[in-house]
């Protein structure tokens, strides 16, 4: 019987598939934060990544390859470039092809979907994996401002454009809300509500203008209806000290027992690569327990320090480690970050540890379950990462525990057409060229199941 032919492979491979073919290597220091935890208990337990459908592995497995590698330049000026285009050739929106190869790349590594079908599909591949739920937001951005509205206009015909574009983002925002369903996260961005917001938070306008107060108030009545919660993004400093006041009036009408049971129903957001983080919060943390009302605190590390003033960013990646560490170890001991007044008690508070550094992951949940297993006073707690980001530190964290020790895992998505998700994908790949080490890390964890399933011939 004649053999059957062996594939021809090139005599120098690629760099990408050179890298895809490597067995992972475990030089770094680094892959110390990618131990799933908590540490498996009796039978042996499957690898955190085993979990990925072969399809969705490998697509994780080459995008994340292409961002841990010198191709993510290129790729990332190409994505730029049709942000800013005003081309019909570089238009999603309005060239096919563009839109095909978009969605059948980065747009399904990062995104939910484009239509609410979609989104429930996605949706419900979560939960099949294990998370508690999903934090789902409305990609559509507004970067408008008052006057790039035409000023030939009569005051009326300004306004009906301002309104609509609050109108519009309400009702994107309610649909999202819909989709997500009953326990999972709202994301909300202020900005998302047009040229009117824009130009209110510019100003540091300490309250919103009457109608997006209104389309605000309407949105956090139904998060509480659903039974849901709403989280606020943080946006660029120019914005960040409205934002922080509309939410903490938010925080004071929703966050109370005698209104919501099940309070907080809306968190805010602390970056905590600002220098002033931590005394921003531990300011909203007095004020809530002198007003009595609950804190929620969503905390990341930040996403905007290619905008933000560099002064007041921590000087170095260590700093802003040590303070959320430093945030986080505070919270779950019901300690005020920077102190209390003397004798002051601690007010009702939820965290949600957002985050795609795994040691700092690993040490929230050591701590809460530490706290927990010894009878110690805590705080809810739950943790989540970015769709396509860190996958081995969310499905560890789920295969972890059955026991309710380990916080509730989630996943956050952006949901929208691939022209409206364009400014979500380019901060996608924006923030893994800025964290190279870590998405190194997920690449090499991506490269060892690979090894895994070739071994066992799952992926054959």
């Amino acid at each position: 019987m004649k053999p059957s032919k062996l594939p021809l492979w090139s005599k120098r491979p690629s760099p990408l598939l050179y890298q895809l073919l490597q067995p992972p290597t475990h030089a770094s220091s680094s892959t110390a934060h990618h131990v799933p935890f908590p540490p498996p208990s009796g039978p042996k337990t499957p690898p955190p990544l085993s979990a990925l459908p072969t399809k969705t592995f490998l697509r994780s497995l080459l995008f994340t390859s292409v961002m841990a590698s010198p191709l993510l330049r290129p790729c990332l000026s190409v994505l730029k470039y049709m942000v800013d285009s005003q081309s019909m050739l570089f238009s999603p929106g309005r060239n096919p092809l563009v839109n095909y190869l978009l969605r059948r790349t980065i747009y399904d590594h990062f995104c939910a979907g484009i239509n609410e079908t979609e989104v429930r599909n996605t949706v419900q591949e979560m939960r099949t994996l294990g998370f508690k739920g999903v934090i789902l937001g409305y990609a559509r951005e507004s970067i408008a401002k008052v006057e790039d509205i035409d000023q030939t206009q009569s005051a009326e015909a300004k306004q009906e454009v301002l309104d609509r574009a609050v109108d519009e983002w309400k009702q994107g925002t309610l649909r999202t809300l819909k989709m997500s369903g009953r326990g999972n996260y709202l994301a909300v961005k202020f900005t998302g509500a047009g040229p009117a917001a824009v130009e209110a938070l510019s100003r540091g306008d300490p309250v919103p203008p009457p109608r997006i107060q209104e389309a605000i108030w309407e949105i956090c009545d139904a998060v509480a209806a659903q039974g849901s919660r709403v989280w606020i993004d943080a946006e660029q400093q120019i914005f960040q000290s409205a934002i922080d006041a509309w939410a903490v009036d938010l925080m004071r009408k929703y966050n109370r027992d005698d209104v919501n049971g099940d309070a907080p129903v809306v968190l805010n957001t602390y970056q905590a690569y600002l220098k002033s983080s931590t005394a921003t919060l531990n300011t909203h943390l007095q004020l809530a327990q002198k007003e009595g009302w609950a804190m929620g605190v969503k905390l990341v590390r930040g996403a905007y320090i290619a905008h933000d003033h560099r002064d007041r960013i921590h000087d170095t990646k260590v700093d802003t480690d040590r303070n959320y560490d430093h945030i986080v170890e505070s919270l779950l001991t019901r300690r005020y970050p920077l102190g209390g007044e003397s004798g002051q008690l601690f007010p009702k508070v939820r965290l949600f540890v957002a985050s795609h550094n795994g040691e700092s992951v690993r040490k929230a949940c050591a701590l809460y379950r530490q706290r927990v297993v010894s009878g110690l006073p805590s705080i809810p707690v739950e943790v989540g990462q970015l769709q396509g980001m860190a996958d081995e530190v969310s499905l560890g964290m789920v295969g972890g525990s059955s026991e309710g020790e380990v916080p509730g895992v989630f996943k956050c998505l952006a949901w929208g057409s691939t022209e409206e998700c364009l400014h979500f994908l380019l901060r996608r790949a924006v923030e893994n060229q800025s964290a190279m080490e870590r998405t190194r890390d997920t690449a090499r964890a991506l490269r060892g199941e690979a090894w895994r399933r070739l071994g066992g011939g799952a992926v054959l």
